[in-house]
């Protein structure tokens, strides 16, 4: 039987994925090397509809980062890890630290799109890698809360980049709107940022969805 491949998925390649505690989600201490959020559910559905590709899945996100601190470890964590998809979610901490009275850790909008743009240059130059981007989220349904609405803003800047990149585009704050329209924010985490499982289960259902992944075994 052939093999339906998703968005030209390759049979051995590898995909690393890069962001923030939500990208983390253990995998450095409790459970590595993958953790146990929305990365190791995308692994464990795309391995078990595609067992014949192999993929190589390598997790480096690490919790507080913002798109500062990923520029910092990009050439080591995403360059040097030499990946054919490099998914990349971040942007949380840079809206959330201005919300949370730490302003000069915040990173302003045109700073962010300036840096990630800059990140994102650089790894598809040096690795010819293709792109997931995430867009950053808040489990909040009111479009007029403030951070809310900030939130927005930086979702618009990774739309606009994955345009600009050709990259596969995961709206993950569409995804948790969608279940938000029948459920609380509470639902899917105590704090609007850190998913439960099942919060985990919408981000990685939306990428599953971008990536055009099959609910059939081939």
């Amino acid at each position: 039987m052939s093999v339906d491949v998703p968005q030209h998925l390759l049979a051995g390649q590898r995909i690393v994925f890069i962001g923030d505690s939500i990208t983390d989600a253990g995998r450095r201490d409790r459970v590595a090397p993958h953790g146990d959020g929305y990365v190791s559910l995308v692994r464990a559905l795309v391995t078990a509809r595609h067992p014949g590709l192999r993929l190589r899945w390598t997790n480096h996100g690490v919790s507080g980062d913002t798109v500062r601190d990923l520029a910092d470890r990009w050439e080591r964590d995403a360059v040097a890890a030499r990946p054919d998809w490099l998914s990349v979610m971040i942007g949380i901490n840079d809206v959330w630290r201005a919300f949370a009275g730490r302003p000069d850790e915040a990173v302003p909008i045109d700073e962010y799109e300036q840096t990630l743009r800059r990140l994102l240059r650089r790894a598809v130059d040096a690795t010819g890698c293709r792109l997931i981007l995430a867009d950053p989220y808040l489990i909040e349904p009111d479009l007029t809360d403030p951070q809310r609405a900030e939130s927005d803003r930086y979702g618009d800047v990774v739309g606009a980049l994955a345009k600009e990149f050709d990259a596969v585009h995961v709206r993950t704050q569409e995804a948790f709107d969608r279940a938000l329209a029948v459920s609380s924010p509470e639902d899917w985490a105590d704090d609007r940022i850190h998913p439960n499982l099942p919060g985990h289960a919408i981000i990685a259902d939306a990428y599953l969805a971008a990536l055009g992944i099959t609910d059939e075994i081939h």
